[in-house]
């Protein structure tokens, strides 16, 4: 069978090729084309084009193509379904998914930028998705720190650290002005991005994806995104003037399934009954 999709992969463009290749079709072939290619040379190849808008194969609520591609197929096996977090994380920038994920983006965004053909690429992706998938069904139990020794200095040595924190850790500047951001879009669709607010406070990723949770309650950075979107829903909800897709829309949400789904998640009710019971009082 052919696949096609978008020149200059990364993430989901090569880890679908890979479980294609390793669990679907091993004699799949692979095409990547310009964007604005991609239907028609899928109808000249007589190929399946993946991981583009308006496609059965794409993204879909806040899954990737490559959880698509396990739900289609049916694809059961634990390890494939621990690797779909991380790939999601990496895919979507949201780091706190997994911690594998940034050094997934990182490794990703290396090799895409050392090598210029793709089919090379993907050839050469197809051995680190070999590698992660290995990982993930034999090794995630095993640390790189083996000896006991080490790992009891390890433990006193991280007892010691947390002794020395204070109880009222000062708010670092970047957590500040990271508050002040978030507090700006509050009226816009909270359509934030780990990477794009890192940038802007010149931090690295990973550093914010990991101290996130000390400074904004407890909460990873894509569940606080989604506690301030469910707000702004509810007080959304008691205008009758906005519909549930123009809220879903308004809220950052890619869908109104999406919405429906995560706010049911947060507050026991689908967003139809939660504005029935604020409209009655």
């Amino acid at each position: 069978m052919n696949w096609i999709t978008r020149e200059r992969p990364k993430i989901d463009r090569i880890a679908c090729p890979w479980l294609i290749r390793r669990f679907i079709d091993p004699e799949a072939k692979i095409y990547f084309v310009p964007f604005d290619q991609v239907r028609a040379k899928a109808l000249e190849l007589d190929a399946t084009p993946f991981d583009i808008p308006d496609t059965e194969f794409s993204h879909y609520e806040d899954r990737c193509t490559f959880d698509f591609f396990l739900e289609k197929y049916d694809l059961q096996d634990p390890a494939l379904l621990d690797m779909a977090v991380i790939i999601r994380g990496a895919d979507t920038d949201d780091h706190s998914l997994a911690s594998q994920a940034a050094g997934l983006w990182a490794i990703s965004a290396g090799l895409a930028y050392n090598i210029t053909d793709d089919h090379e690429l993907l050839e050469k992706g197809m051995l680190i998705y070999d590698a992660l998938y290995s990982w993930a069904k034999h090794l995630q139990k095993q640390k790189h720190t083996q000896s006991p020794a080490e790992k009891l200095l390890l433990q006193v040595f991280n007892t010691y650290l947390d002794k020395q924190k204070p109880e009222h850790a000062k708010t670092p500047k970047w957590a500040k002005e990271l508050k002040a951001i978030i507090q700006d879009q509050i009226d816009t669709n909270l359509s934030l991005s780990l990477k794009e607010i890192s940038e802007g406070l010149q931090i690295h990723p990973t550093y914010v994806s990991r101290e996130f949770s000390k400074y904004f309650s407890n909460l990873s950075f894509g569940e606080y995104i989604r506690k301030l979107r469910i707000e702004k829903a509810v007080d959304l909800l008691a205008n009758p003037d906005h519909t549930l897709s123009e809220i879903a829309y308004l809220t950052g949400f890619s869908d109104q399934s999406h919405f429906t789904r995560i706010f049911k998640a947060q507050t026991g009710q689908n967003p139809s009954d939660y504005r029935k019971t604020l409209l009655k009082k």
